[in-house]
């Protein structure tokens, strides 16, 4: 692994305490990969490459990468750093900083890597907003990063990117916003993954009403950072509404997970929208498809994002992704791990705390 200097302008301009790397060091720093999925993986070659971090260790979940080597966990060569399910060897490397992938929250983990002095930047979304969340695990969080005198900040695609960075620069041209609104396309017909789509998303059943889990869950995962957002504008929601809604297929369509009977379920949405003053402000819609043959006319994107923007600087901006939808599953795990990885030494260098988009410097990676 390269050792290189962190450039100075790397790091926030404030006081660090103890635990935190200084302005202008001579090393790097020293990170976790914790979990090594889909998007655990592609970060953990993001350490390992990256000019200013150094691997430290890895975190994993199961026996059968217990004792590997990092590089043969991300596709690399090997490099002498080896995975380990002991949560005492992890704290033990005291590292600057844990990205924290893991599939569900344990706050007790968390609470643990904070209150012995380590950053943790994560791709799940319970951190984004602090007043929006469970007023218990805020209380545990901040007591742990105040005890180690750490921070944790939440960040990825979407939530994230999407939904906080880029219309944060859009919004910079405004000086009336009526709406902005975020729609995120994703065409899931050559993802071959059939215990997602059919089991937990629901594709390929007969249409009915549309499971209140899934709106509720997407909700709670989007509504935070359309709080941040909101925050940044100097603005308030007077509620946060969700919503979903599916089409079907007419017609018997094979996909790459399997098939799609006519008259089953083959496109949804699901729209959190913010509220005020009785009109929709902030808005993302997920519209997840794979078909656009529906029985319903829905205006359905190419994978990638579209936002509009209604002001006194109107805009129309489309993001899209330039992939072959059957290299898309190989390639989507960057949009989330990178930002997590240029995200670290910004967190490293912020006060205590549960860290929001709002209080760190813009994220900028160095290549």
């Amino acid at each position: 692994m390269a050792r290189h200097t962190i450039a100075p302008n790397l790091a926030a301009p404030n006081s660090l305490s103890d635990n935190k790397t200084d302005v202008g060091s001579s090393r790097p720093y020293r990170v976790v990969q914790w979990a090594t999925g889909n998007i655990g993986a592609r970060a953990l070659r993001g350490v390992i490459e990256h000019p200013d971090l150094e691997l430290a260790g890895i975190y994993v979940y199961s026996d059968d990468k217990d004792g590997r080597d990092a590089g043969e966990l991300c596709g690399l060569g090997s490099i002498g750093v080896l995975a380990s399910r002991s949560i005492d060897d992890i704290v033990d490397l005291d590292a600057d900083c844990v990205l924290y992938m893991a599939r569900a929250l344990d706050a007790d983990e968390i609470c643990r890597i904070l209150a012995t002095g380590t950053n943790v930047v994560t791709t799940r979304g319970e951190f984004h907003h602090p007043a929006s969340m469970d007023p218990v695990l805020r209380a545990q969080v901040e007591a742990a990063c105040k005890l180690g005198g750490a921070s944790i900040h939440s960040t990825g695609s979407s939530p994230g990117f999407i939904t906080e960075a880029v219309p944060m620069v859009l919004s910079s041209i405004q000086r009336r916003l009526d709406l902005l609104a975020i729609d995120e396309f994703a065409d899931l017909s050559q993802r071959n993954t059939p215990e997602i789509l059919f089991d937990i998303m629901g594709f390929g059943r007969p249409p009915r009403e549309f499971d209140e889990g899934r709106i509720a869950h997407v909700k709670s995962s989007f509504a935070p950072s359309l709080h941040v957002l909101a925050d940044a504008l100097g603005l308030t929601f007077d509620a946060v509404a969700a919503h979903g809604e599916t089409a079907t297929t007419p017609h018997k369509l094979d996909i790459a997970a399997g098939t799609l009977d006519a008259g089953t379920i083959a496109a949804q949405r699901i729209t959190v929208v913010g509220m005020r003053a009785g009109k929709p402000l902030l808005q993302f819609r997920a519209n997840w498809y794979c078909s656009t043959d529906l029985d319903t006319d829905w205006e359905l994107g190419t994978t990638g994002w579209h936002i509009s923007v209604v002001g006194d600087a109107p805009l129309e901006v489309d993001l899209r992704f330039p992939v072959p939808l059957d290299r898309m599953s190989k390639m989507a795990p960057a949009y989330t791990a990178n930002r997590a990885v240029n995200a670290v030494s910004r967190v490293c260098a912020a006060p205590p705390g549960i860290c929001t988009t709002l209080d760190l410097p813009q994220i900028i990676a160095a290549l």
